[in-house]
């Protein structure tokens, strides 16, 4: 019996540009954070810690602290204050760019159509931007997390490990309490989405251009767009 669907966020429930809007992400933070270094290095080390923390193996150990504690020792600064540093800038500048963003169609609809039939919703975004950010880009999905009640959103605050990693999905499972073959990933990459939901026993639906097959028709349970998804949850036990 089906308990629970995961749905990614980026082009799953919000219509994203990645180049576009990692462009404009790191010229805003560069020049937001031009006091510490150069914004040429910022670029460098945030690049480098994200790929710390998404190689991160340690369970024990969440996003948060992986990703400050390299950036911190790396740079030779006091991890608090730093931190502060930069969460003023997610709560001053980056709400600006939801301009380079759209909310799918119909997103609210299915996610409330889910929470309809009493299922546990969780927003399985990979888990590398602080709290506020994601819940940031809930709002422009236009499903706020204060007006729908997931069992969980994935950031790097609560998070222990990243996508692709197994373990990301497992402590999701683990989290609200499902077997794997109870969930559903809903997500529109293949490598990180679909395949590792899928190696872990959960049921898959792989976000897809109208008339694209997927590179193994075995593994997902459907493909298409989030529409059809919520066509076929109707038209499930559930």
């Amino acid at each position: 019996m089906l308990k629970a669907i995961l749905f990614d966020l980026d082009d799953t429930l919000l219509k994203t540009s990645t180049e576009a809007f990692l462009r404009r992400y790191f010229v805003a933070i560069g020049r937001y954070a031009a006091e510490l270094m150069p914004p040429e290095k910022l670029l460098a080390e945030l690049q480098y810690c994200t790929k710390v923390t998404i190689q991160n193996t340690d369970t024990a150990v969440t996003n948060h602290d992986v990703f400050w504690r390299c950036f911190s020792e790396r740079n030779n600064l006091d991890p608090a204050k730093t931190e502060a540093f930069f969460d003023q800038f997610y709560r001053q500048e980056f709400p600006k760019m939801r301009s380079l963003t759209q909310p799918v169609p119909g997103a609210p609809a299915v996610v409330q159509a889910c929470l309809d039939a009493g299922l546990k919703v969780v927003i399985a975004t990979n888990p590398l931007f602080p709290t506020f950010a994601i819940e940031e880009r809930l709002r422009w999905a236009g499903v706020p997390a204060d007006k729908y009640p997931f069992a969980l959103v994935t950031t790097m605050d609560n998070m222990h490990a990243s996508k692709p990693n197994l373990a990301y999905y497992r402590e999701i499972l683990d989290v609200i309490g499902c077997e794997a073959d109870t969930a559903v990933m809903v997500g529109d990459d293949w490598k990180r989405d679909v395949l590792p939901a899928h190696d872990v026993g959960m049921h898959t639906y792989w976000i897809a251009p109208d008339n694209t097959q997927p590179p193994d028709a075995d593994i997902p349970c459907g493909y298409g767009s989030l529409a059809h998804f919520c066509d076929l949850l109707k038209l499930s036990s559930v």
